[in-house]
């Protein structure tokens, strides 16, 4: 029954990762094929990382990296756990499963047509919020120009395509609990309150616990449909905008360097392994039950 599973996670997880060595070199086409491209091509060492650290936007692109992960973990961490409690408490199963399905939708939408869909509210003609202003007698916002409102606008369009998917799991561990452990607590006369807070959340603990370790793992990895397709690549907004995902690939569109787009993903890959291994350390020490391994 695992073998479908293996081979998908052979071809398409290990195997790949032989072209790493790409990171190392100075990668050149070849005419006799891929191999024959890595094999030919010169040995540089560590001169593709040096892409993302010998430049002036370094800084930038890291810090908007790290932020908005921050607060897209904190956030998303939050926010599924509440809609999960919520969806389990409704007392019509029936209404739950309209609300958790027009709260899934978002996640199933391409960053493209949510792209789309932010531009119908934030175009400087047509836009629904600059139309409401207008009611007010404000003027139009040029909002793709003007960095300072693009953080807010990233985090709750994030937030609202993806906070239904993440709610899925913590739904499902929430409806595998016990329900003799709500009926004891409501013949002690607990509140509603204090079963969620008594009985739900210590339960589910565990399971926010290894799903944040896991999302700590991709906090040097950013969305790039998020921060490509809804900004529109927008130039003025790239002080809040660009992350090393939307730098690289813009050097690859104008460099044409697949070795220093290799270098960036390795480099991601190795900071996430080490934050997972460092986070789930310290989670080791506090309690070794809620770590990943």
């Amino acid at each position: 029954m695992v073998l479908p599973g293996t081979l998908w996670f052979l071809c398409f997880s290990y195997l790949p990762m032989f072209g790493t060595v790409i990171a190392f070199k100075n990668f050149r086409y070849d005419p006799n094929g891929f191999f024959a491209s890595i094999q030919n091509s010169d040995w540089v060492g560590f001169e593709n990382f040096k892409f993302l650290f010998n430049t002036n936007d370094a800084w930038i692109i890291t810090r908007n990296t790290v932020l908005y992960n921050l607060v897209f973990i904190v956030l998303g961490l939050v926010l599924a756990v509440f809609v999960a409690i919520v969806l389990s408490e409704l007392a019509n199963k029936r209404l739950s499963k309209i609300y958790q399905t027009g709260m899934l939708f978002p996640h199933f939408l391409s960053w493209v047509v949510v792209s789309y869909f932010v531009f119908t509210f934030l175009s400087v003609d047509r836009g629904l919020l600059n139309n409401m202003l207008g009611w007010f007698g404000i003027d139009a916002i040029s909002w793709y120009n003007e960095p300072k409102f693009w953080p807010a606008i990233i985090i709750l369009t994030s937030v609202w395509k993806g906070v239904g998917y993440g709610s899925i799991v913590y739904l499902a561990a929430i409806v595998g609990i016990d329900r003799n452990y709500y009926e004891a607590a409501m013949i002690d006369g607990a509140s509603k309150w204090q079963q969620i807070k008594s009985i739900t959340i210590p339960l589910i603990t565990p399971l926010m616990v290894i799903l944040t370790i896991l999302n700590i793992g991709k906090i040097f990895s950013a969305d790039f449909g998020l921060f490509y397709q809804v900004p529109r690549d927008s130039g003025p907004l790239y002080s809040v905008t660009n992350v090393i995902d939307t730098y690289v690939y813009r050097g690859l569109t104008t460099m044409g360097d697949i070795s220093m787009s290799t270098a960036a993903g390795l480099y991601q890959s190795i900071v996430g392994f080490i934050l997972v291994l460092l986070t789930n350390y310290l989670v080791q020490k506090i309690d070794k039950e809620y770590a990943l391994f």
